[in-house]
């Protein structure tokens, strides 16, 4: 049974996502604060969490990136606030989906479903036979789930490896961003593909030796993205 972790302030909208959840057969806890509910997905084997932005002590964002830094597990934020730049730095910080309340039950579940599947597939679960990929000082190693380049490791989040690998796996074709997004993420986003142009940056910012030039995921103006053989 999967266990999800909910980090959400209000008791009522905690407690509906929760019912919905269970309804569902996964396993649900609730953390009412910011600062029990890091402590929770820290310690606790969580499989996913959703996370509210707007908490008392510490909030989403920091929280995110917290357990960015130790765990790679999906990471859902939920919010009333629908500024893009609420979405692109929560994106940025390693969270996999951005919520915007009031929002379905249904669709809410919709989406942990859709970010359990993908993950549990992406971790290797499904044995990967092929060992990796090499090009100009970048290791893909794809059994491991690791990167390195010139021979240093270099952390990814789980979109940011799945990316990097599908770009290298289709050297020197052009996709769009709406083309990545559909075939990564795999659901309606209801037109968030800017969350393709935040994880292109933080994947460029790791990888190359200047991302402002980069000489691996090239921008094919007008057209998406192409990683050059």
């Amino acid at each position: 049974m999967k266990r999800i972790l909910i980090i959400e302030d209000d008791k009522s909208i905690g407690e509906l996502e929760r019912d919905y959840l269970e309804i569902e057969g996964f396993s649900v806890e609730i953390a009412l604060t910011g600062d029990e509910g890091l402590t929770k997905a820290l310690l606790d084997d969580i499989d996913l969490v959703l996370l509210d932005l707007m908490l008392p002590g510490v909030n989403g964002f920091q929280i995110c990136k917290a357990i960015r830094l130790e765990k790679d597990i999906p990471i859902l934020m939920v919010s009333a606030k629908k500024e893009d730049i609420d979405k692109i730095r929560g994106l940025g910080l390693g969270a996999d989906d951005y919520i915007v309340k009031p929002f379905s039950p249904s669709e809410l579940v919709a989406r942990v479903k859709a970010h359990l599947a993908r993950y549990e597939r992406l971790i290797g679960k499904e044995v990967q036979t092929d060992s990796g990929i090499a090009i100009r000082g970048l290791r893909i190693d794809k059994a491991s789930r690791r990167v390195f380049v010139n021979n240093h490791e270099v952390i990814f989040t789980t979109k940011e490896f799945d990316l990097l690998t599908f770009l290298a796996l289709h050297p020197n074709h052009v996709f769009k961003k709406d083309e990545l997004f559909e075939r990564l993420w795999g659901y309606d986003s209801l037109g968030e593909i800017s969350t393709v142009t935040v994880h292109i940056r933080k994947i460029r910012e790791k990888i190359e030796t200047d991302p402002s030039n980069p000489q691996y995921i090239e921008t094919v103006w007008g057209a998406g993205y192409r990683f050059k053989e």
